[in-house]
């Protein structure tokens, strides 16, 4: 309870300091409240690259929140390519902790299911601020981890306006079932010892992505279970952090040209 209770602190007191006027949000030089048109979403930048343009990468966490410290790690390593990281807490505090006190695992999925809407909508509004500001030169891209990448693989089929994804660990929502028409140049980060969302899964996605004719990168971590990706230190978490990276770094600075 520590840790979303630092949150809700964290969140009040940084929608006081930073309450947005207009349309436009006030920032400082690590956090930012985007606003959206249900509520504002706070944004955490981790890794701001030293180059004067550098393009944005929206990072979504899993039912857990970014309460792994590998999270900084992540932004470090983005930082090094050439990347402005941004942790999206599109997850409030009050999702957290209903995630946390559900029953069972049906009852979060019947959660994810009814909150989904909400979240993929706020993922799309923060990155369509993100590409607005003139630092990032108009382009971003997306980094989802387990129920994150179920937001934003949702939240970028059929979207020109997202320019790289990276799923690690998970695919499109439980049920999706609108037409995927399009889909961002894609890179699927997995652990071939997944049991909660099985390498089957990351197959299917590579397939779709092929018959797009959209360009896909299935890399896969022998061995890695479904969380090796926030195991910070390891190699082999280091080893798919960087390759998230430079993917990213390669496609968004593509998109430059």
């Amino acid at each position: 309870m520590r840790f979303f209770n630092t949150i809700v602190i964290l969140v009040a007191t940084l929608t006081i300091a930073l309450l947005p006027t207009g349309t436009e949000a006030q920032s400082s030089p690590e956090h930012v409240i985007v606003p959206t048109d249900a509520s504002g979403v706070l944004v955490e930048r981790v890794g701001d690259c030293p180059s004067s343009v550098c393009p944005a990468v929206l990072i979504l966490g899993g039912s857990r929140g970014f309460a792994s410290p590998a999270y900084r790690e992540i932004g470090q390593t983005f930082r090094a390519a050439g990347l402005d990281a941004y942790l999206v807490h599109v997850l409030s505090p009050a999702d957290l902790d209903a995630i946390a006190k559900a029953e069972s695992a049906q009852a979060r999925v019947k959660y994810y299911a009814k909150r989904l809407p909400d979240w993929i909508s706020r993922v799309q509004q923060v990155a369509a601020y993100l590409k607005r500001q003139p630092r990032h030169g108009g382009k971003v891209g997306i980094l989802g981890i387990s129920l994150g990448a179920q937001i934003a693989s949702a939240a970028s089929v059929g979207r020109t306006d997202i320019d790289a994804l990276v799923l690690v660990d998970g695919g499109l929502p439980n049920g999706y079932s609108h037409p995927i028409r399009s889909l961002p140049p894609l890179l699927l980060i997995w652990g071939s010892a997944d049991r909660i969302f099985p390498l089957s899964i990351a197959r299917a996605l590579q397939a779709k992505a092929r018959q797009l004719g959209q360009p896909v990168i299935l890399d896969v971590y022998k061995g890695g279970e479904h969380d090796f990706f926030l195991k910070e230190g390891t190699a082999s978490a280091q080893g798919a952090h960087r390759s998230a990276a430079d993917f990213l770094a390669k496609f968004l600075a593509k998109t430059q040209q």
